[in-house]
């Protein structure tokens, strides 16, 4: 739990430094502009035919009472709707990090600057950060789909389909959503996805911590904008955090 707590708090300080560097903020908020005009149109069309979606994905429903019909099909779109967020989520983190790759390495660079810097920064070009930031976006998105596909069929139980479920859901997305946070720190001092996920495992409340209130927030489509580079800022502290928790537990 304190680690949970020292990840929101970082994502707050994420904030604090961002509201001290304006242009930053800015910076960091055109990339997610473009992104969210790509990925709203979905998000639009989901909510328009999530009844029609609800009644494809439970046919075996179509004779039953229109009590039990109606229930069924109202957890169906509850755990669809969940379900579509949460890989949503993966998706326009993993799209805005790929678009806005120079961006977010610059910023990452200043802020890393003010904190002590990065001894032997790996300084990648933009076409290398874009095609890495793809690639794993990519794989993040379908490992969330392995957690994803089980949690929608657990959906229909009642009970836990309707509460626990989606919880679930939230947390997996602050999970793989934290995941992409980090990249660009882990990105600048040589590591892959592979390392950085061996890391990071270490601390899965820090990582929580920023991912639960950056997935939340960044679902309301606007507030996205600005909570994308706030939370990417929270980041790279939790990405220095890790790294010199890791440095400090290796035996001299």
């Amino acid at each position: 739990m304190r680690d949970f707590v020292k990840g929101m708090g970082m994502f707050a300080q994420g904030l604090g430094i961002l509201l001290r560097k304006p242009k930053l903020l800015l910076l960091g908020a055109i990339p997610a502009v473009l992104t969210t005009l790509l990925l709203l149109g979905g998000m639009i069309a989901l909510v328009v035919w999530i009844g029609d979606l609800s009644a494809w994905v439970t046919p075996f429903a179509d004779d039953w009472s229109d009590t039990w019909r109606t229930t069924i099909r109202v957890a169906a779109a509850v755990v669809l709707f969940a379900a579509s967020l949460s890989i949503g989520l993966i998706l326009f983190s993993a799209l805005t990090l790929a678009i806005g790759a120079p961006f977010y390495e610059y910023i990452a660079e200043k802020v890393e600057d003010d904190l002590g810097g990065v001894p032997g920064a790996v300084d990648l070009p933009w076409y290398r950060l874009l095609g890495m930031g793809i690639r794993d976006g990519l794989i993040l998105v379908l490992w969330s789909l392995m957690y994803a596909i089980p949690l929608f069929f657990a959906g229909f139980i009642p009970i836990v389909g309707q509460f626990v479920v989606p919880v679930l859901l939230a947390l997996v997305s602050a999970w793989f959503l934290a995941l992409e946070l980090v990249a660009v720190p882990f990105y600048r001092r040589g590591m892959a996805l592979k390392q950085r996920r061996a890391h990071v495992r270490k601390r899965r409340g820090l990582m929580l911590g920023l991912g639960l209130p950056a997935s939340l927030l960044c679902a309301i489509p606007l507030l996205a904008i600005i909570v994308m580079p706030v939370a990417f800022v929270g980041g790279v502290l939790v990405a220095r955090e890790v790294l010199q928790d890791s440095r400090e537990s290796q035996p001299v």
